[in-house]
């Protein structure tokens, strides 16, 4: 389900009401990005908040609508307006209209009898296209027949013994080829259901102008997690305050005092711990890697990689009617890559502990798992760990995978490097709920890397690797950007097997370190939950221990 409100608060509360009843969410503020997206990520139901005397509102909807490739696709406009303003809607394209204020019950029960109805009509064409084949199967059985039939015939003349034998022969040929021609359909069928899962991972990376809007993006993130920002807007805060003092009488003086008083423990609490985060970013955050993880596609029956069918001059992959990138199992051409990032920090000779979903992203991955399952393997191509102010990346490979955790530990030689391993607190005790934390990881990935650069170097990498993964990380490898983002933040609980803090953290931090006030390591970032106050999971370290003693 895609829901596209221009309103923030709208657009959490819905994002929120439709979460809560199990639907899978997508969610964007922009009108021109949602009806992208319907086009690109093959969206069951589109939730739209609009107001019709948009012109470009009514004409993208009508586009949506009238597209075959996203008719399907059903439509809930919520509006402004009385009956006219509805019926209006519904001759746009809507399949249903909701006006404002509506009931949250209501909603679902309308986004639960869309879905029906698209779940009959889907079953409904699918069999019309059984139906189809098995005209076209039938088709060329008569073919077959009618063949039979005038072989046979010129067969009158030979022995009874002979003839019997010549038509189980061709009865034979025809049961090989009917058996051939089901068999090569399905194959073919799964093959174009992964080809498409494998097309919607690759919309999903850098490409040059997504490369400089998803940095932009990031940029804004970091300034709200920096502490150093957060100094200056709370000094700034304090100065205004105290000038209000100064003309203020009576009972507002001492309400401002108050805010003052709380303003400067605050301010108090942020230089002492960024003194804290400036001592964790000299000790640690040198043998805090980026891990790169690149992942192939192998056909199961014949282990060929899925490559390009070809590429074009600007080193672009061909791409059919459609737009969609065109693949095969031939040739020589590049091989079909999606790029994962994610977080390890080293903890013994040679050794970096991650998560399991970042040396194996398919694992626990919808995406990835539907293409396991249309007859393709993910497997690693390569891994690569970048630690910062190197001048190249290291090669690793999968040691052990924790089957109790989210855990993994990966190996290379970094001897060259001499990184300091990190110290851990393997004691049930050693998280406290309140505690003070520091989280290390590359949140965002690349993108938080890129919005440090600045607007005009992230301009250039753009410009001289295309948006390419790979060159993008050996150009911030070359500048020397390779650095983790540090965040703070405190324990909010402790359980058997999860310790939930607030630091800020995102997709990309995914096996990064969780710091407590004595500087050891206690935990490894393994989830983000977007949309509830910053609240993060990390799996304790002791977890860890059973790994590392292999």
């Amino acid at each position: 389900i895609l829901i596209v409100d221009p309103d923030s608060a709208t657009l959490q509360v819905l994002e929120e009401l439709v979460r809560s009843a199990g639907y899978p969410v997508t969610v964007s503020q922009s009108q021109a990005e949602g009806f992208r997206l319907v086009r690109d990520l093959g969206v069951d139901l589109l939730l739209l908040s609009a107001d019709l005397n948009d012109i470009q509102c009514c004409d993208a909807l009508a586009e949506v609508k009238g597209s075959s490739a996203t008719s399907g696709t059903r439509v809930i406009l919520l509006t402004n307006g009385t009956g006219a303003e509805r019926a209006r809607g519904l001759e746009l394209g809507a399949d249903e209209v909701l006006s404002f204020p509506w009931e949250p019950v209501e909603l679902l029960a309308r986004i639960r009898v869309q879905l029906r109805q698209k779940r009959d009509l889907d079953e409904m064409r699918e069999k019309t296209r059984i139906a189809d084949e098995g005209r076209e199967v039938a088709q060329t059985a008569f073919q077959a027949l009618a063949v039979t039939e005038k072989m046979t015939r010129d067969a009158f003349s030979l022995e009874r013994a002979l003839k019997i034998g010549v038509s189980v022969l061709f009865a034979i040929a025809i049961l090989i080829a009917g058996i051939f021609l089901l068999y090569s359909r399905r194959a073919d069928k799964e093959a174009r259901r992964a080809y498409g899962v494998i097309a919607q991972l690759e919309r999903s990376t850098h490409r040059q102008e997504q490369l400089v809007a998803d940095a932009r993006s990031a940029r804004a993130d970091l300034q709200q997690s920096d502490v150093l920002r957060q100094k200056q807007q709370l000094q700034h805060q304090s100065e205004e305050l105290r000038q209000k003092i100064s003309g203020a009488e009576g009972e507002e003086v001492s309400a401002l005092r108050k805010q003052l008083q709380e303003t400067n423990n605050r301010l108090q609490r942020i230089e002492t711990e960024s003194q804290t985060a400036e001592d964790v970013i000299r000790a640690y955050a040198p043998s805090v890697c980026l891990l790169h993880v690149s992942v192939v596609f192998l056909d199961h029956s014949s282990r060929r990689p899925l490559r390009y069918a070809g590429i074009t001059g600007n080193g672009e992959p061909l791409k059919d009617s459609d737009g969609n990138p065109v693949y095969t199992l031939e040739g020589r051409a590049p091989e079909v890559r999606a790029d994962f990032f994610g977080t390890g920090f080293i903890v013994g000779d040679g050794m970096i502990l991650t998560n399991h979903h970042v040396v194996q992203p398919w694992w626990k991955n919808d995406e990835l798992g539907s293409v396991l399952s249309q007859g393709l393997d993910p497997g690693i191509g390569e891994m690569i760990a970048y630690f910062p102010d190197s001048s190249a990346g290291v090669s690793v490979s999968i040691a052990q995978i924790s089957e109790e955790a989210d855990l993994a530990v990966v190996k290379g030689d970094l001897a060259a490097l001499k990184r300091p391993t990190l110290k851990t607190d393997t004691r049930k005790e050693a998280a406290v709920s309140g505690e003070p934390l520091i989280s290390l990881g590359y949140a965002t990935g690349i993108n938080a890397m890129l919005a440090r650069a600045g607007e005009e170097a992230v301009d250039e990498i753009a410009k001289t690797t295309g948006g390419d993964a790979d060159r993008v990380v050996n150009e911030l490898v070359r500048r020397k950007l390779i650095r983790p983002l540090v965040t703070q933040g405190h324990i909010g609980d402790v359980s058997a097997d999860k310790i939930v803090y607030d630091a800020q953290t995102t997709s990309g931090s995914s096996g990064g370190p969780l710091i407590n006030k004595d500087g050891e390591v206690i935990g490894v970032t393994f989830a983000v939950v977007r949309g509830f106050g910053g609240s993060n999971f990390g799996v304790p370290i002791r977890y860890a221990q059973p790994l590392l003693k292999r």
